[in-house]
């Protein structure tokens, strides 16, 4: 699924400098949320470094979408590793504030 083919949802992983970066979906959402932890844990099982998620394309996000998120950082975090957030939506970044979630993540 990594490469330069997405995935049915519209996930995309690659390589960028030593850096594995998942570009997620329009949604993510409780329909896209299964697919979309599939492949950001198998990005952590796959790369060592922190797992960086593009969110450059994402215009919704629900409470499964968080879920998705925050058991990410927790799974990154006990290896001693980041979740970079790059080029997240301002609606998303609000949603983010409002639930506290922020500060779980490093905002690029």
């Amino acid at each position: 699924m990594f490469g330069s083919a997405a995935s049915s949802s519209g996930i995309q992983g690659y390589n960028r400098r030593a850096q594995r970066v998942v570009a997620l979906p329009v949604r993510l959402d409780v329909g896209t949320s299964a697919e979309v932890r599939h492949e950001i844990h198998r990005a952590l099982d796959e790369h060592e470094g922190d797992v960086v998620l593009d969110l450059s394309a994402v215009e919704v996000v629900d409470a499964a979408g968080l879920g998705v998120l925050v058991g990410l950082r927790r799974r990154a975090y006990e290896d001693g590793r980041e979740v970079v957030l790059r080029e997240t939506p301002p609606r998303v970044v609000r949603l983010l504030n409002a639930t506290r979630l922020s500060r779980l993540f490093v905002l690029d």
